[in-house]
């Protein structure tokens, strides 16, 4: 037995949302680029380490997929999904250190909202784009 097509959203209902999810989504990943920079080069205590080495290695991961995200690429902010969980663990381990407890938390809950927002996008963006192909509308039968 054949599947029956999912009847998509209007056109007219996911373009406000993927613009909103688009932005946020570039409003928390600098969120997350800054809160990083301001902990590595301004309050940690690295021992004697270079602070832009450490926040170099911090934020390759982010660096590589900042273009994806900046042009809107859906396939860019799936990769951040993916990638920003790292970045969660990493706050969680911090979070149990009570030196470090208060920027583990805000690492956490940045990533989280990196991840959300991103995965909210990319579903509205590939509802939208398939919208607009044509696809999803009930069929008169």
């Amino acid at each position: 037995m054949a599947k029956k097509p999912k009847i998509l959203p209007p056109i007219h209902w996911l373009e406000p949302r993927v613009r909103i999810a688009r932005a946020l989504s570039l409003l928390c990943f600098f969120g997350l680029v800054g809160l990083l920079s301001a902990y590595y080069l301004l309050i940690a205590d690295l021992h004697g380490a270079r602070p832009w080495v450490i926040l170099l290695i911090e934020l390759v991961p982010l660096l590589i997929l900042a273009p994806g995200m900046l042009i809107g690429s859906a396939r860019g902010h799936s990769w951040m999904c993916f990638v920003v969980n790292l970045y969660f663990i990493k706050g969680a381990l911090a979070a149990y250190d009570p030196s470090r407890q208060w920027f583990g938390v805000l690492e956490m809950v940045a990533s989280v909202a990196v991840f959300c927002s991103a995965l909210l996008y990319v579903r509205w963006r590939f509802q939208l784009n398939r919208r607009l192909a044509g696809e999803g509308e009930p069929s008169v039968a």
